[in-house]
C-alpha cells in the first residue's frame, strides 16, 4: 500500500490528515461547546489539544520532513521512517475522537499514541541534523528545541486529563515555545528566500524575542493576563526586526503575499495581546482568547495555507502559480482571522457570541473544505491542475 503515489513524498499524507483534523475537529468542538455531545474534557481544552496536535504538528511535519534535509544537506527521509509516524497519528485520532465521547482510557490512549509519534518524529529529525555537514545549523536547531518545547507540553496535556490546573501551562507552553518558535524559525529562512531577498537577522534581538516569549508564557501562567508589558515590548522589537528585513510587501504574487502577510500578522497580534490583557486586569472583560487566536490565525494557520500550497505546488509537476481560486483562498484566510477577532469583541462586548461563533466556524470549514477539493486530487493522485 505503501507505493501509491499519495505516500510516494512526507508532505502528502501529513497534509491531507492535517486538513481532515481542522474540518473533523472544528465541527465536534462545535457541537461539544453547545452541548449537543458527552465529553470527557471540556470542549475548550479538546479544542486546543485537537488544534495544536492533530493539525499544527503533522501539518509542518510535512513541511518538515520535505525541507529539513535540505536544510542539512542530506538524504532524503525515508518512506519507512515518515509513514510509521504517519500511521501512529491515524491511529492515535481514532482513538482520541472516540474516547472524547466515551471513555478517559481510550482518550488518554490515542494521547500517548500521538505523543510517542511525536517522539518519533523529533528523533527523526535530530538524526537528521546530526548526519548534517553544514557548519551554521542554527535555524535547525532552533526548530529542534520548538520541537523538544512541543513534546514537554504535549506531555502536560497528558497528565492535565488528571489534573486540569495543567491545562493553562500546557497551552501556553505549546503555543508560544513549541509552535512559535517551529514556525518562526522555518519562515524566517524560507519566506525571505521564496521572495529573493536576502535579509540580515539580528541574532542577539531573537535572542531578546525569545528571552521575552519566556517570560510571557511564565507570567501568563501565574496570572492570566499579566503579560501585557512582554506582548508590548514583542510586538516592537518583531515589527522592528521586520521592518529592517525589507521584505517586499505589496507583492503581486499571491504565493508571495500571502507569506507576507503571515509574517506581519505576528507584531499585530502581540500588541493587540498587550492592549485586551491590560483591559482583562484593569475591567475585567472577556476576549475569549484574543491574543492567542490572532497569533494563531494571522501567523500559524495564514502560514500554513502559504506553505502548504506552495508545497503541494512544487512537489507535484503543477506551475508554480496561484490560479484565480487559489487567490481567493488567500483572501479568505483573512475572512477567517477576522472573523475570529469579531467574535472575541463580540463576548466582550455582550453582542450575540453565537453569532459570531457559528460564522466563524463556517468560514473556517469552508476555507479548508474548498482547499482540500482543489489540492486533494494533487496529493493524493498527482494530477495536474487546470484553470
Amino acid at each position: 500500500m505503501n507505493k501509491h503515489y499519495f505516500f510516494s513524498q512526507p508532505h502528502q499524507p501529513f497534509f491531507v490528515l492535517a486538513f481532515v483534523n481542522a474540518i473533523v475537529s472544528m465541527f465536534i468542538f462545535m457541537l461539544l461547546l453547545k452541548g449537543f455531545l458527552p465529553s470527557q474534557i471540556s470542549a475548550i481544552d479538546y479544542h486546543a489539544y485537537s488544534l495544536i496536535y492533530m493539525l499544527f504538528t503533522p501539518a509542518f511535519l510535512a513541511f518538515l520532513f520535505t525541507t529539513f534535509p535540505r536544510f542539512s544537506g542530506t538524504e532524503i527521509i525515508a518512506q519507512q521512517k515518515y509513514m510509521t509516524v504517519f500511521w501512529m497519528f491515524i491511529v492515535a485520532f481514532i482513538f482520541y475522537q472516540i474516547g472524547i465521547f466515551f471513555s478517559t482510557s481510550l482518550l488518554v490512549i490515542g494521547m500517548a499514541l500521538m505523543f510517542l509519534g511525536h517522539i518519533l518524529s523529533i528523533k527523526i529529525l535530530l538524526n537528521v541534523y546530526k548526519s548534517s555537514v553544514h557548519e551554521n545549523k542554527e535555524d535547525q536547531e532552533w526548530i529542534l528545541i520548538g520541537m523538544a518545547f512541543g513534546l514537554f507540553s504535549h506531555l502536560l496535556f497528558i497528565l492535565a486529563i488528571g489534573l486540569p490546573s495543567l491545562y493553562q501551562f500546557a497551552i501556553q507552553l505549546a503555543i508560544y515555545l513549541y509552535l512559535f518558535i517551529v514556525i518562526f524559525a522555518v519562515a524566517q529562512r524560507m519566506v525571505p528566500f521564496f521572495s529573493h531577498t536576502t535579509v540580515i537577522k539580528n541574532k542577539e534581538r531573537f535572542k531578546v524575542i525569545i528571552g521575552l516569549i519566556v517570560l510571557h508564557v511564565v507570567l501568563e501562567t501565574i496570572q492570566p493576563s499579566s503579560s501585557f508589558l512582554a506582548d508590548i515590548l514583542l510586538a516592537y522589537l518583531i515589527g522592528k526586526e521586520l521592518w529592517q528585513w525589507k521584505l517586499p510587501l505589496p507583492n503581486p504574487n499571491p504565493l508571495i503575499w500571502i507569506l507576507l502577510i503571515a509574517l506581519y500578522w505576528v507584531p499585530v497580534a502581540f500588541a493587540l495581546a498587550s492592549i485586551t490583557n491590560l483591559l482583562s486586569l484593569m475591567n475585567g472583560t472577556n476576549f475569549l482568547s484574543l491574543d492567542i487566536h490572532v497569533l494563531v490565525l494571522g501567523f500559524f494557520f495564514t502560514m500554513l495555507i502559504g506553505f502548504g500550497t506552495r508545497v503541494t505546488l512544487g512537489h507535484s509537476g503543477n506551475i508554480m502559480r496561484a490560479d484565480r481560486l487559489t487567490t481567493i483562498l488567500f483572501y479568505w484566510t483573512q475572512v477567517v482571522v477576522v472573523m475570529r477577532i469579531l467574535t472575541s469583541l463580540a463576548i466582550a462586548n455582550s453582542w450575540n457570541f453565537l453569532v459570531f461563533f457559528d460564522i466563524t466556524l463556517t468560514v473556517w470549514m469552508v476555507m479548508f473544505g474548498v482547499w482540500g477539493s482543489r489540492f486533494f486530487k494533487v496529493l493524493i493522485f498527482g494530477k495536474k491542475l487546470e484553470d
